[in-house]
């Protein structure tokens, strides 16, 4: 009767009829509960209608019915692997392996369990074992790649998959493995190609869309990327990685409003995650949300030993000038940078380094852990032998911004029958007037915004250029990565960054006495090159609008004497803040008049007044707007006060070439020193201090003895005309002795090495 109804159940299960087939072997297990056929079948059964315990207790009984049944073992097998029972899984596998040595599909399963277990190297032997017995199945193949992949072994991993591939072509799972070989392996392009084909055989598969997005991340081509990812999110939105890799694609697009909105989707699934409260800090930070940003970084510092957080935390709060952890955070930065730590970039350290050598030592932990060499170099140091010497300048700058308004005469001023001049553009079009000046001014404006590194490095490889300017350094934007791979024979940093690099692929840094005296060379690994009178350049053509404001429109009052600083606000520290609310106390009706960066620093600051026991409407806040109106309301003003450690730069500039007197300290640092460097060259010298006792006395002074401060303005205005400062043409010429001087060594054939430029005769009526 038994084997009447076993046959019965058979015919009914390859029916389909599962239920019927099901009920026929519990009627079989009510007489015999030992009955092998009947425990194995329905186990089988209840697995395929998705009840996996009962099914792992059927088969597991009918194993304990016939220990002599390799598939028994191998269906429990299954089951427990299904079961996430892994350890369990392996014992069986193992048993139905002794019963039937050859048992190809256990051998297989074996091996992935043993995967899953992270025992990549016993894995490994299960399918060498496997593609031994069976070369012709594709699968076997694939898994033993997988194996080999995993233990970092990738060229073997790559033949393996290539083994699969030629059994079977259109074999997705192998073409996505072979894909994420070729991109931890670099061969980019060859990865791209493989998930490509993934896709072309199964548009939906998800780990191929993954994966295709991430390579495109890695070769920089980030607008395709966002697509990419989009196309993934549409089939699996689960993933907290890829949203954190999607926001990371949107800040490089500089859409970074819409790169918050997708970290606090990775947030929402990975909420302790530090990778994503990292880039959430960082675009925070991007915004000008620098609150927000201190608080983010403030909770990546708890979850993350190393001290970076700390360091943007403190530049965070610096610039919403609040210090209430200034002192303490001064000290940790300088601990960290003393033990070679990354603790904060070059330009970060720059608001707070009161010495050179601490500077060095901080760009060079950049170089090594952002922006190292890349060997061997693209340009061998061998002269070309061009009719004109090709000149790149390269920077994220090509727009309305400070470097564009001090450079853009240069640009137009350049000899055309010496100098080939070239703009190497990786910044976004922001359309403005001043982007539509610089496209004309150079023979090539060259746009490289959606190009990696290594495509733009040998771009100005192949165009042989002959001096690249690096006109960013480490500044917002900056991409040394591009000088790292030395494209040009001659490589220079230049204007935006006031620095060292501490990169050994920069060869000059264009400078002057003042900036770096000749005793602080040793604090730069660059060969310096002096310029005469100041190292900026200023274009004489920028328009100050014809009427300004009146002081009540402004928010000033009437009468009354008006301080004023333009920085940036982060560059406002205690010990100038101190100075500025002494001279308010002794000086009866006067303002500090400062720029608004955001909502914090007015609150901050005013704060801090108070503290000092000055009145929170002595400070008057300036919103940002138009250059031109920017400038004819210096006019405003009586007096510009500098900072300290960091001064003004071209904010110090911009008062002088208004018409406001700057009264600057002499500082340590290049980025200390830049007021003063200006203000030599306009024939100023008796507005540079070099205490801040000294810095105080000369403010009370001017504030208190107009006839001396009237006579300064009217050198000022008398100087502004024909003053090396802002003779653009002088400048430029004075730029080009330079170059001329660095592309003759490399002529000979000679290493470079620091010189002095002589001055260009003067050509401002």
């Amino acid at each position: 009767m038994t084997a009447a109804q076993l046959q019965d159940a058979l015919r009914l299960r390859r029916g389909g009829r599962l239920a019927e087939a099901a009920q026929i072997y519990a009627e079989v297990l009510k007489t015999n509960p030992q009955d092998f056929e009947a425990l194995h079948a329905l186990g089988i059964l209840c697995y395929q209608t998705g009840q996996l315990e009962e099914a792992e207790r059927l088969v597991a009984k009918a194993v304990e019915s016939n220990p002599n049944a390799p598939d028994a073992h191998y269906n429990h097998a299954c089951l427990l692997q299904k079961l996430d029972r892994c350890n369990e899984a392996m014992t069986a596998f193992d048993a139905a392996l002794a019963l039937k040595p050859g048992y190809v599909e256990a051998l297989a399963n074996r091996g992935n369990t043993l995967m899953s277990l992270k025992r990549h190297e016993d894995a490994l032997a299960s399918f060498d074992t496997l593609v031994a017995l069976r070369p012709d199945i594709p699968q076997a193949w694939n898994n033993r790649a997988g194996a080999l992949r995993v233990l970092n072994r990738f060229p073997e991993a790559l033949a393996d998959y290539g083994k699969a591939l030629s059994l079977k072509p259109d074999y997705v799972e192998a073409l996505d493995g072979r894909g994420t070989a070729r991109a931890v392996e670099r061969k980019l392009e060859e990865a791209l190609s493989d998930f490509d084909a993934a896709l072309r055989l199964s548009p939906g598969y998800k780990d191929a869309l993954l994966h295709r997005a991430d390579v495109l991340v890695a070769l920089e081509r980030y607008r395709e990327a966002v697509a990419a990812y989009e196309q993934y999110f549409a089939k699996a939105p689960g993933s907290a990685e890829a949203w954190h890799s999607m926001a990371a694609c949107l800040r490089k697009l500089n859409r970074r409003e819409e790169a918050l909105s997708f970290l606090d989707k990775a947030l929402a699934l990975s909420p302790d995650d530090p990778a994503i409260r990292t880039t959430r800090a960082h675009t925070l930070f991007e915004l000008y949300r620098f609150e927000e940003a201190a608080r983010e970084y403030d909770a990546v510092s708890k979850r993350e030993a190393a001290p970076w957080p700390q360091g943007y935390r403190a530049l965070s709060r610096l610039h919403c000038c609040d210090w209430s952890s200034l002192e303490a955070d001064r000290a940790n930065i300088s601990a960290s940078i003393a033990a070679g730590e990354f603790v904060l970039d070059p330009m970060g350290h720059v608001f707070l380094c009161r010495s050179m050598a601490e500077h060095r030592a901080c760009a060079g932990i950049w170089v090594r852990e952002k922006c190292p060499p890349v060997s061997p170099p693209l340009a061998s140091g061998k002269a070309y032998r061009h009719e004109r010497i090709k000149l790149a300048y390269l920077s994220a700058d090509f727009r309305s911004h400070a470097t564009a308004f001090l450079m853009a005469g240069v640009f137009e001023h350049h000899d055309r029958s010496r100098f080939e001049t070239i703009a190497i553009s990786f910044g976004s079009n922001d359309n403005s007037a001043v982007r539509r000046r610089l496209e004309a001014a150079f023979d090539r404006f060259i746009d490289v915004e959606q190009e990696r590194d290594e495509s733009i490095a040998r771009l100005i490889r192949e165009m042989e250029v002959d001096i690249a300017v690096d006109l960013k350094g480490y500044t917002s934007d900056s991409r040394p990565g591009i000088l790292a791979f030395k494209p040009a024979p001659v490589q220079v940093s230049y204007l935006g960054y006031p620095g060292t690099m501490a990169a050994d692929y920069v060869d000059y840094l264009l400078a002057d006495r003042v900036v770096v005296p000749e005793e602080h060379e040793g604090y730069y690994s660059e060969n310096i090159v002096y310029l005469p009178h100041s190292y900026q350049c200023n274009d004489n053509r920028r328009e100050i609008a014809p009427f300004a404001p009146s002081r009540p429109e402004a928010g000033l009052p009437e009468t009354g004497f008006v301080f004023c600083c333009f920085n940036n606000n982060l560059k406002i520290q205690p010990e100038t803040f101190d100075i500025w609310v002494s001279l308010l106390r002794q000086i009866d009706g006067s303002v500090l008049w400062l720029l608004q960066n955001n909502d914090a620093v007015v609150r901050n600051l005013r704060r801090e007044a108070e503290a000092r026991g000055i009145a929170s409407g002595r400070l008057r806040f300036a919103p940002r707007t138009d250059l031109a109106l920017h400038l004819a309301r210096h006019r405003l003003a009586d007096l510009f006060l500098d900072t300290m450690p960091c001064c003004a730069h071209t904010t110090a500039s911009d008062a002088l070439w208004a018409g406001l007197p700057v009264l600057t300290l002499l500082g340590h640092t290049f980025a200390g020193r830049v007021g003063a460097s200006l203000l030599q060259a306009l024939g100023l010298e008796q507005l540079i201090t070099t205490s801040a006792d000294e810095y105080e006395a000369l403010a009370l002074k001017l504030a208190r003895e107009p006839a001396i401060l009237d006579g300064i303005k009217r050198k000022l205005a008398a100087s502004r005309n024909n003053s090396p400062l802002f003779d653009t043409e002088r400048a430029t010429r004075s730029l080009e002795r330079a170059y001329l001087a660095m592309w003759e060594r490399n002529q000979r054939g000679e290493r470079p090495r620091s010189f002095t430029v002589e001055p260009a005769v003067a050509t401002t009526p």
